[in-house]
């Protein structure tokens, strides 16, 4: 209950075209029902699955998209914890919503974020292989291989996005890219028509019902 409790109060906060909507939220005595924005594409990671390997197009489409939603949340101090193409849906134009902030927090200033959650595959982004560059059954050898960020980048990637990748999972974060690297988000020369998102979060439209929830954490 407190995640769900704690992704309702992160998305009354938030509002943006590729994260997913909440329209309203409804509480009996024995239920809790969330009225979502309807996407009808289902999740990133079965589109994979049944597609499997993206054209640089496409691929390109879908990392913008989900830098602008990104970077929107990060500006307001709203960090996910949990992306993965699982928590990533597609609406009926493919076009991407984020989704399951129940593990989202709110950074507050410079501080920093006290608890390791999120799926540990994902510690760093996944290679667009269709593999994940780092992986071992044992977690502790799995989360060493992902401090030594050493991996395998396949032949059939363009060497743009070889690039854009590599600094993505760079070990140091001083030299990692971000999302403040706005020159990245047009390395892959695929032309993508330009967008306009909203520049502020909109007042939460209804106060919560329920006991404040921490989601600083």
């Amino acid at each position: 209950l407190l995640q769900v409790e704690r992704e309702i109060a992160i998305l009354k906060l938030i509002e943006h075209p590729h994260v997913l909507k909440l329209h309203d939220v409804y509480e009996n005595k024995k239920y809790l029902y969330l009225v979502l924005e309807h996407v009808s594409g289902g999740e990133l990671f079965d589109y994979l699955v049944k597609k499997g390997r993206l054209t640089p197009k496409e691929a390109r489409k879908f990392f913008r998209q989900i830098i602008s939603a990104l970077d929107f949340c990060h500006s307001h101090s709203i960090c996910h914890r949990d992306l993965k193409p699982e928590n990533l849906l597609l609406d009926e134009k493919n076009n991407i919503r984020i989704a399951d902030f129940g593990m989202a927090s709110l950074q507050v200033g410079d501080s920093l974020l006290e608890t390791s959650c999120g799926s540990p595959h994902y510690a760093c982004p996944e290679v667009i292989r269709g593999a994940l560059p780092f992986d071992d059954d044992n977690l502790r050898q799995l989360l060493e291989k992902v401090k030594r960020g050493v991996f395998h980048m396949p032949h059939f990637i363009p060497p743009d996005c070889q690039n854009l990748l590599c600094g993505m999972i760079e070990v140091d974060p001083l030299k990692r890219l971000t999302v403040r690297n706005k020159e990245y988000v047009h390395s892959v020369n695929v032309p993508i028509p330009e967008m306009n998102f909203p520049t502020q979060m909109l007042a939460p439209f209804k106060p919560l019902k329920w006991r404040a929830v921490r989601i600083t954490k």
